[in-house]
């Protein structure tokens, strides 16, 4: 299995020969060996070259981008490779269509209040006390069915969101101060914890379906739009819950990320370098784990479920068979 690769110092990102070296700014190199890299991710000061796009692209390896406060600023997408005409044309149709379009649109949703819901009676088995959020939820997810509308449909999920962070507080064995999302820029540390994780998962779902003949600029849930790969936003909010929220619920309750971990600057909280290295290596460790396929019958890495997941959307999309979001069953 390939595996990403995080580059947290300064330094310069080249190729030589059939090689990729990351050549820090004390002169010491590193090589990356190109074969098993799945995605790059920068985290720090790094300088690039058209030479090196150019063998990235050869290879189809993304190098996905962070700043300095470590929130996503963009991705390179290397030229698609999988390109298919039909594939194209009829997902276009799924989403011009009001009718095809919200029937994507409501299972993205019912897969990913499903597994949210998930995480809340893993904890509520445990005693947290969590069935007042979850009994809000079943109810609003018994009103995806109802909707007609995508914009409604994203109040709905809107609604199930913000129901679920308010149980967070009672998950989390860390005194935090969690009221409210707050994107950009993150108050807190648990807001800086999701923008910082979630931007992982799509990163991640934008990596698998460059490896599919879909292209991530047509989505159904969200409105595609400009400077964004809007289709990987839809999968995301079915994976997040799993990669995102159970990460930061592992790192918060067994203590590996604290305050500590974090800085303020007028009113923004961040990652400090620690923390981050920490979180990636949680959530890389996800990602790698295997469990065994129910329908598959065989062993798949989580990472993996992502790609099976644009599989079963070109069946749909080609009429071979109706989508059904992915939902956790262990």
């Amino acid at each position: 299995m390939k595996q990403n690769y995080y580059i947290f110092n300064n330094g310069r990102l080249k190729r030589q020969e059939n090689t990729i070296f990351f050549e820090k700014e004390d002169g010491t190199k590193a090589v990356i060996p190109i074969e098993n890299t799945e995605a790059l991710y920068a985290f720090g000061e790094i300088d690039f070259n058209t030479k090196l796009f150019n063998y990235l692209a050869q290879k189809g390896i993304p190098v996905h981008v962070f700043n300095y406060y470590g929130f996503y600023s963009g991705s390179y997408y290397p030229r698609e490779y999988l390109n298919s005409g039909q594939l194209l044309v009829k997902q276009v149709n799924h989403y011009t269509s009001r009718q095809k379009r919200i029937v994507l649109a409501k299972a993205f949703v019912d897969a990913a209040s499903f597994n949210i819901l998930k995480n809340l009676r893993y904890y509520g088995n445990r005693g947290k006390g969590l069935d007042e959020y979850i009994n809000t939820i079943e109810g609003f997810r018994s009103q995806v069915e109802k909707t007609d509308a995508v914009e409604e449909l994203m109040g709905i999920e809107g609604n199930i969101r913000n129901t679920y962070y308010k149980a967070w507080p009672t998950i989390i064995d860390q005194e935090i101060e969690f009221e409210r999302r707050v994107k950009q820029p993150p108050d807190n540390m648990i807001n800086a914890l999701i923008s910082y994780l979630n931007s992982m998962v799509y990163t991640t779902c934008l990596g698998e379906l460059y490896h599919t003949q879909l292209t991530p600029l047509i989505s159904y849930l969200h409105e595609p739009g400009d400077r964004r790969y809007s289709l990987s936003l839809d999968l995301a909010e079915i994976f997040k819950p799993i990669f995102s929220d159970r990460t930061i619920f592992t790192l918060l309750n067994r203590q590996q990320i604290t305050e500590k971990d974090f800085m303020t600057e007028v009113n923004c909280c961040y990652l400090n370098e620690k923390g981050r290295k920490t979180v990636v290596k949680e959530y890389d460790e996800k990602l790698k784990t295997i469990i065994n396929h129910k329908k598959l019958e065989r062993q798949v890495s989580y990472r993996y479920l992502i790609r099976l997941e644009c599989y079963k959307l070109v069946k749909h999309l080609i009429g071979e068979q109706e989508y059904e979001g992915f939902k956790i069953w262990w």
